[in-house]
């Protein structure tokens, strides 16, 4: 079998979200981390049509 070149890494890629994700929460009190995760999740939430 030949090897194929990645065009993605996915563990590369989920790692260095984790580690960016890590280094901004690092610099967080724990207030701030709860509103920073309430806000991603209105954002990030699909809301059904009305």
């Amino acid at each position: 079998m030949k090897p194929t070149e990645k065009q993605f890494d996915a563990v590369n890629f989920m790692r260095q979200q984790r580690d960016k994700l890590s280094d901004k929460l690092s610099k967080m009190t724990k207030a701030e981390i709860l509103e920073y995760f309430k806000k991603r999740k209105e954002e990030l939430t699909i809301k059904p049509c009305a």
